[in-house]
């Protein structure tokens, strides 16, 4: 694997071109050229012109869509088509479905659900899970944050809105009891103490990727949750349904884009627990971290940004180098988290920034 294309130059995909950059002959392709100066060469072209697309993609490897979810079927199918390495950053169940069933008949990989969560947190978790003999919980949180945050939402749009609003009204899969079950997102609230702060936690769509079938039958209980300020959840409940915005998606997105603009200064929180036996005793496993903004190639990236772009680099560099399949559907928890550690993009997750 030589040649990547990355499609969608935004917050992320810009550094997700760069970082891959260093190792590949890489191009990004968008709507419009980005004003800042980048190390690669940019494509100008509409992402959902299909022709244009397909011819685009036959000159390369792997594709890497830094897309929003609803963007993202149409270039998996290309790509599909043509046979080459697929990866996306989707949290959206039904488009991660479709990829599936593609990747039956799929020359190369497939590998949708390449950032925090799905993604990274997935990874973790299944390390803390390969510790145990035999398995009772596994609870998996990851908050992106303002480090500063005001107003009563306690927010900022760092990430994909459209993004965030279909994690909100999606419901979420869980394990409970021992059985694999779909709840509603924004309920299930907790309360979570980090370093001394308080925050709060509730159930959101798509986080633990295809998790609950792996662990259908070993745990009792499987869930993720969001990690945001106090009262987030209640004020969101009242906006999505009380005033029936879950309705009008473009228009809620519209309203919270112009309402809480992205800060500089950004948190991201991952937080794994798993709990079993381990030599007969009951044991609990702990991962914490908390990622701030950092300086890569001179330039000031939000914590949100880099912990997605350098989470699928590193997935592009395990299938470049062969550590991981090389053909067919890849789920997040069957990626080795040493092996992540140890790529290039990987390295970035040692320690906390």
């Amino acid at each position: 694997m030589q040649n990547v294309l990355v499609i969608g130059l935004g917050k992320v995909g810009s550094l997700v071109a760069t970082l891959l950059s260093k190792q590949f002959t890489v191009k990004g392709l968008d709507l419009r050229r980005p004003s800042k100066s980048l190390p690669f060469e940019v494509i100008e072209g509409d992402v959902t012109d299909t022709d244009l697309l397909k011819k685009i993609l036959k000159d390369y490897d792997a594709v890497v869509s830094c897309m929003p979810y609803n963007l993202n079927l149409p270039i998996a199918q290309s790509a599909h088509e043509l046979g080459i390495h697929y990866f996306d950053l989707t949290e959206d169940v039904p488009t991660t479905a479709a990829i599936r069933e593609m990747s039956t008949t799929h020359r190369g990989v497939m590998a949708p659900q390449c950032g925090l969560a799905p993604g990274l947190i997935g990874i973790v978790g299944a390390d803390l899970a390969k510790r145990f003999d035999k398995l009772r919980d596994i609870e998996l949180r990851v908050g992106a944050l303002p480090r500063y945050p005001n107003g009563l939402l306690g927010y900022s749009f760092t990430w994909s809105p459209a993004g965030v609003i279909n994690e909100y009204i999606n419901d979420a899969e869980v394990i409970h009891n021992g059985e694999r079950k779909m709840v509603s997102s924004l309920d299930g609230i907790e309360v979570i103490n980090i370093e001394g702060q308080e925050f709060e936690a509730f159930s959101t769509s798509g986080g633990l990727g295809t998790m609950c079938e792996t662990y259908l039958g070993k745990v009792d209980t499987l869930n993720y949750k969001t990690i945001r300020y106090p009262g987030h959840a209640k004020l969101m409940r009242f906006l999505l349904y009380e005033l029936i915005m879950k309705n009008r998606r473009a228009q809620i997105e519209e309203i919270l884009t112009a309402a809480k603009p992205p800060v500089k200064q950004d948190v991201v929180y991952v937080y794994a627990v798993v709990e079993g036996w381990q030599a007969g005793s009951l044991a609990r496993e702990e991962f914490y971290r908390a990622y701030h903004p950092r300086e890569i190639d001179g330039q000031h990236w939000r914590a949100i940004s880099w912990t997605t772009a350098a989470s699928i680099a590193a997935v592009v560099e395990m299938v470049a180098a062969e550590t991981l399949p090389q053909q067919g559907f890849i789920k997040q928890e069957e990626i080795p988290l040493e092996a992540f550690l140890a790529t290039q993009n990987g390295a970035f997750f040692k320690e906390a920034s």
